[in-house]
């Protein structure tokens, strides 16, 4: 595939026509014009519905800038790299990062980014639904215990852990009683599996409240309404403070937070500048260093 031609042809699709990236870039509109055709030709694709005053991208047009836009835009970079000498981060950062990480954690973490990078220009969507990187064009994404792919690369950069706690004036039940409790959607198991120093047990929940989120979750159980089942990062500091007492650990492998990324692709110079942030806020990926930056 002629690349100059892939070139050009992203940046017809990026302007939205030939007259614009002809204006944009001070480039001939025929030379855009017949580099595209070129390329069509050389696919046997129609890339460009022509006609009327609006260049529209066909299904094959829309898929082939969507999967080529960001190679181009690393191959460039790379040069750059390469012919400036070193590998300074700069362009654009996409990430997709789960909900509850960003609200407790992540503007901290990309404000501190933004200000050791300026030249990188962050952009965050919060979102726990899977997403498909190569198609929406995210440099990486941010999960918590996701299931294997083989087309990503990725590695664990925190490690966190589920406890059921509850206000202090909310008595533990015994004898096979159900405790109120305060759940996470309407599929929450009503019986917890712990563990505690003196071995497994049950507890069974009877929910009064159906919550979505874990900070909700925590400032219900706060108020004493109900027993939650929640990361011990959030609430490690109402245990110290005593306004929270453990109930037991939730009898499951660890949470754990990755970071992934595709694997056919060059780990290009932001992502690899993000990734050695995490680790610096995060050096050993503990529960007690979450807490510790999430504070109060």
């Amino acid at each position: 595939m002629d690349l100059l031609a892939l070139a050009d042809f992203n940046l017809v699709a990026r302007h939205g026509g030939f007259g614009k990236a002809a204006r944009a870039t001070s480039r001939p509109k025929a030379t855009l014009s017949r580099r595209v055709a070129e390329l069509e030709s050389a696919l046997a694709l129609r890339l460009f519905e022509r006609g009327g005053r609006n260049l529209k991208l066909t299904e094959e047009g829309r898929a082939l800038f969507e999967r080529t836009a960001a190679l181009l835009a690393e191959l460039d970079e790379t040069a750059a790299a390469i012919a400036s000498g070193g590998q300074k981060p700069k362009g654009r950062l996409r990430i997709s990062a789960p909900l509850h990480f960003s609200q407790t954690a992540m503007g901290r973490i990309a404000a501190g980014f933004a200000l050791q990078y300026p030249e990188v220009r962050l952009e965050v969507t919060s979102e726990d639904r899977p997403v498909d990187m190569i198609e929406e064009g995210y440099d990486l994404v941010i999960r918590v215990n996701p299931d294997p792919d083989e087309s990503l690369v990725g590695r664990v950069f925190l490690r966190d852990r589920l406890v059921v706690v509850a206000s202090p004036d909310l008595p533990r039940p015994t004898g096979g009683r159900a405790a109120p409790g305060v759940a996470r959607g309407a599929s929450e198991a009503q019986t917890w599996q712990v563990k505690t120093s003196g071995g497994r047990s049950t507890i069974k929940i009877e929910p009064v409240l159906t919550l979505s989120t874990l900070i909700t979750i925590r400032d219900a159980v706060r108020a004493g309404v109900g027993a939650g089942r929640l990361p011990i990062s959030l609430v490690s500091h109402d245990l110290a403070d005593g306004t929270l007492v453990n109930w037991g650990e939730i009898d499951a492998p660890e949470v754990t937070l990755w970071t992934l990324y595709p694997s056919r692709r060059l780990l290009s110079a932001r992502v690899s500048a993000f990734l050695d942030f995490l680790k610096q806020a995060f050096p050993n990926g503990t529960a007690d260093e979450l807490a510790a930056y999430i504070g109060r």
